[in-house]
């Protein structure tokens, strides 16, 4: 590829202009580094895997060799052959911009051994044409009983609950305040049409705290409920509907694009219309200046699609993997309680989800609800793309 050098073709025009002792010192250094990180690499649970912009393997260690039951000869190989529910085609979309996008994606993997897997996509920063996959097996955790959840939950509900504190004050504040002054006094009684405009305050704070306890008691006690036949789409159009006052206070533009008679999943409405909720908020409070968020449905053979696109800020590398864990948070002010909601309610419905991120650009997070009985899907031949 055209354009700027990579760290290898700096590294043999220098190395050309070495003596004979000095080139043998450095072949020593660079085997003696590489087989220390040979030896680290293979000794972690996680498979790391490098790939090029043609989404070729160049590297692999011995935990992705177990996962993906990778053969000897990798020459041929890409990675979407291994993994084809990763949207691969989004990630690389816009030419060179697209290493700038990294990637996290919870999925489930079939063969060689049904498991659930935790995909990390994060550009290498000194090699613009290489990207390094990192895959965590979280099937022992996705199988944890809601007891130990529970338990697990209940060791940090103080902390939970001190950040929910925090979030109650502001409207509390803004209630003891607005009814001090709609109290007003026997000489100065309060004008009508600012009574009024106190009142619709009052109003909007009591819809805001009821919006915290909601959150903070799905957070903490989600429980399964019943599950029945939904459409999505009507699920979506409610929230939107609920949220409208909040989505144009923020100056978002909302599109939505739904396929025509998208099927019905089994699912429970008031989880799904939480988790949505979350995913819709997150958008727009990442679009501080105003911005547009689509929401498009679609489906394919085995699931739904949903996606949420915003133009907000996006997700950093160093974000990506704690972004989803309880009680983590990068907004000030925040507790972490929306996206473990998203978490839990996808789990609970079966579904993949995960996202793509241009930081300072923007954010596409997709949710894959399953559909009936899904085929065993086999690993391709290795001609296929």
């Amino acid at each position: 590829m055209a354009g700027k050098k990579n760290f290898w073709d700096r590294f043999g025009e220098r190395f050309d202009d070495l003596d004979a002792g000095t080139r043998q010192a450095y072949l020593l250094r660079l085997a003696r580094e590489r087989g220390f990180f040979e030896t680290v690499f293979n000794a972690v649970d996680e498979g790391i895997l490098v790939i090029d912009r043609q989404l070729k393997l160049r590297y692999f260690n011995r935990a992705a060799k177990e996962m993906l039951a990778l053969p000897e000869d990798i020459a041929e190989l890409r990675v979407s052959q291994l993994l084809p529910d990763l949207d691969w085609r989004t990630i690389l979309q816009d030419g060179d911009d697209g290493w700038s996008r990294v990637a996290r994606q919870e999925l489930e993997i079939l063969y060689p051994s049904p498991k659930f897997v935790q995909l990390y996509l994060v550009p290498l920063p000194e090699d613009k044409n290489l990207a390094a996959v990192i895959l965590r097996d979280v099937s022992e955790s996705r199988k944890r009983t809601k007891d130990e959840l529970e338990r697990e939950t209940t060791q940090a509900v103080s902390l939970l609950a001190a950040g929910v504190a925090h979030e109650i004050g502001n409207p509390l504040n803004s209630l003891y305040l607005n009814l001090q002054l709609l109290e007003g006094t026997p000489d100065q009684p309060v004008d009508p049409d600012e009574a009024r405009e106190m009142i619709r305050t009052c109003k909007n704070e009591v819809e805001r705290l009821d919006s915290i306890i909601h959150r903070f008691l799905g957070a903490i006690r989600p429980g399964k409920g019943a599950f029945a036949p939904v459409e999505v789409e009507k699920l979506l159009v409610d929230v939107l509907n609920f949220m409208r006052a909040e989505i144009e206070a923020r100056h978002v533009e909302v599109k939505c694009d739904f396929a025509a008679q998208l099927p019905k999943i089994s699912g429970n409405a008031d989880q799904l219309k939480q988790a949505f909720y979350n995913i819709i908020r997150n958008a727009a409070q990442a679009m501080t200046n105003g911005g547009k968020l689509g929401i498009y449905g679609f489906a394919e053979k085995d699931f739904l699609v949903v996606e949420f696109a915003d133009t907000g800020s996006g997700v950093t590398p160093e974000n990506l993997s704690t972004m989803f864990q309880a009680f983590r948070t990068t907004k000030s002010g925040g507790n972490g309680i929306g996206t473990m909601i998203i978490e839990r309610v996808c789990r609970e419905h079966g579904a993949d989800f995960g996202l793509i991120s241009r930081p300072g650009k923007g954010t596409l997070f997709q949710i894959r609800f399953p559909l009936g009985h899904r085929r065993m899907r086999l690993l391709p031949n290795a001609e296929e793309n």
